[in-house]
């Protein structure tokens, strides 16, 4: 394998007799979707690999497309927090575009019509984005993934302008990566799910882009990652594989609802009805008190809080139910978001 810089930005990895050319692009710079037409349309190739998943794609084709989703049918099939990441990118992304008077992605947008007009296959060459939050997700414990919750959370809705230095900063990376970046910034852990394995499902995936001339277009940032496991064997599956539940936290997700029920027997066997009545009364308002409030925090409808109200003492004693999850249907039911 041998690697040399053609140009600016521009790299050239020739493999296995085959022509691969590296495109690092500054993804909120006009200059990049030029330069990105330009290396596409100079070299023909059989295929186009840019740096999008399916969902990213759609997302940025189609940045309403929540609006005309089916809240409940995404509630109920325990959808919700891939719903919730992709508002929070998209937010993320316009509050980018606002700020720095461009449109995010739209190189990766201009490499996918150029290579239509052209007739270059495209490949979309990112890892599915609700694969990888599901893998940084499994990775932290219940403190982390408060912390990374928060952290998303408080990101989005942050006023805080951007000043030019960090408006130049910008200019070398793209939403996705900004938010990724954050997020391992308040959690170093996560960074391996987040930005390691996406430099080398990146590189698997160029490399089995069809063709003997490829053309991938990515941000800056993955270049040396890409570059620097190019010559590996890298297995993709392995990379799309969903971690499985870990044996502490199914044991953990019954223990409590046993603890619970075992503390009300116990007080039936020793202190009466009397007693039970009590405890089991205490349990249903401070549960439902708090599920109530949060959903008055979240400016829920009046039946949507008394389903939280309702809802939370019982949900609580179930592992495979969430309040919230009650509270959300119920809120779609009534109020379909806009």
């Amino acid at each position: 394998m041998n690697i040399e810089t053609i140009k600016d930005n521009v790299d050239l990895i020739q493999y296995d007799d085959r022509s691969i050319y590296i495109v690092g692009t500054a993804h909120v710079s006009e200059v990049s979707a030029d330069l990105a037409e330009e290396v596409i349309r100079e070299q023909c190739p059989d295929s186009v690999a840019v740096e999008l998943c399916d969902a990213r794609y759609t997302s940025l084709k189609n940045p309403d497309r929540w609006k005309d989703m089916d809240i409940v049918s995404v509630i109920r099939g325990g959808k919700s927090y891939v719903l919730l990441a992709q508002l929070m990118l998209a937010g993320f992304q316009k509050k980018l575009g606002d700020q720095l008077k461009i449109k995010p992605g739209a190189e990766m947008m201009r490499a996918i019509e150029v290579a239509e007009d052209i007739g270059s296959k495209t490949v979309l060459a990112d890892r599915d984005i609700r694969t990888t939050l599901k893998r940084t997700w499994s990775s932290l414990g219940f403190f982390g993934m408060m912390k990374l919750l928060f952290s998303m959370i408080f990101g989005l809705f942050s006023t805080q302008e951007i000043d030019e230095k960090e408006i130049e900063r910008l200019k070398e990376s793209d939403a996705l990566e900004e938010l990724m970046k954050e997020f391992s910034d308040a959690l170093p852990g996560v960074r391996t799910a987040l930005i390691d394995e996406r430099d080398q499902y990146l590189a698997g995936k160029i490399k089995a882009a069809p063709g003997n001339t490829v053309v991938a277009i990515v941000g800056a940032g993955h270049v040396p990652g890409i570059k620097s496991c190019f010559a590996k064997d890298i297995d993709l599956e392995k990379l799309e594989k969903l971690p499985k539940p870990k044996k502490l936290t199914k044991a953990l997700a019954w223990f409590i609802p046993c603890l619970v029920l075992g503390m009300f027997i116990y007080g039936f066997s020793n202190s009466g009805a009397e007693k039970s009545y009590e405890m089991a009364a205490t349990w249903f308002w401070w549960n439902g008190g708090l599920g109530a409030l949060g959903s008055l925090l979240a400016l829920g409808h009046p039946l949507t809080i008394l389903a939280a109200f309702v809802a939370s003492p019982f949900t609580s004693l179930n592992p495979f139910i969430a309040g919230g999850w009650v509270a959300g249907l119920v809120e779609a039911l009534i109020r379909k978001p806009r």
